[in-house]
């Protein structure tokens, strides 16, 4: 209960910042599922989708949503073409440095490699991870070949014609393809990456930061944030 006198009180002065910017523009992928992608209707859909909506709900947020390819997201928050990164970006000491994170949404998720059989050695092989990752970083320190994507379907597609023995990337989102796809399997051990998944914010918007960490904050305290969570598969619940 005290929790959750805290977090309305947080959310309380989120009124005067929602008067004084008029849109929250939230930057997404749209090509990362059950993350974020693009439904039939070309809307942004997801668990992302969901949890920001609901996000800007809490903090009275007037929002509106906008696509970004991956290896320019940071860049293009940064100069402004939108206000807030809500992309399964998982919280690094690197990224820290250029942008600023919101508290985490959801705990870190494991990473997995998946190939066309297993017993593929992810040690020494050729890797396929997506640019500009935690995983394409790990692949790089490992001593395994990396090859790099733009987009999270390429890696797969580079397993599948066998110009990468394996792919490393969130295991939430590698594990419809494998339930679906005969030929792929896990392999290796899973591999603990990051801090958890966070939004991405200006350094200079501290007080849009601490917005929606109360809004955050207020979710994990009424259990609607591990509800979503399990709705979506996207991650261990906190």
């Amino acid at each position: 209960m005290k929790k959750l006198i805290l977090s309305t009180a947080a959310l309380a002065f989120t009124a005067s910042f929602a008067m004084a910017q008029d849109v929250v523009r939230m930057g997404t992928e749209g090509a990362y599922p059950p993350w974020n992608f693009l439904n039939d209707n070309g809307e942004v859909d997801g668990f992302e989708r969901e949890l920001g909506d609901e996000l800007c709900k809490r903090a009275e947020l007037n929002c509106e949503w906008v696509t970004n390819e991956w290896d320019s997201i940071i860049p293009n928050l940064v100069s402004g073409n939108y206000d807030v990164i809500i992309a399964g970006m998982s919280i690094t000491d690197d990224r820290d440095e250029v942008i600023d994170f919101t508290q985490n949404y959801t705990p870190p998720d494991p990473s997995a490699y998946a190939a066309m059989s297993d017993g593929v050695d992810v040690e020494n092989g050729v890797i396929a991870a997506q640019t500009g990752t935690i995983q394409a970083g790990y692949v790089a320190d490992s001593g395994a070949t990396l090859v790099e994507f733009a987009s999270p379907e390429e890696t797969l597609a580079a397993v599948r014609n066998g110009e990468a023995d394996a792919v490393l990337a969130d295991k939430s989102f590698l594990a419809p393809f494998v339930d679906e796809d005969p030929d792929l399997v896990f392999t290796g051990p899973d591999v603990p990456l990051g801090g958890g998944v966070g939004m991405g914010v200006r350094e200079s918007d501290t007080e849009l930061r601490e917005t929606f960490d109360a809004a955050i904050q207020s979710m994990k305290d009424d259990g609607s944030l591990n509800e979503m969570i399990t709705k979506w598969d996207v991650s261990s619940t906190f």
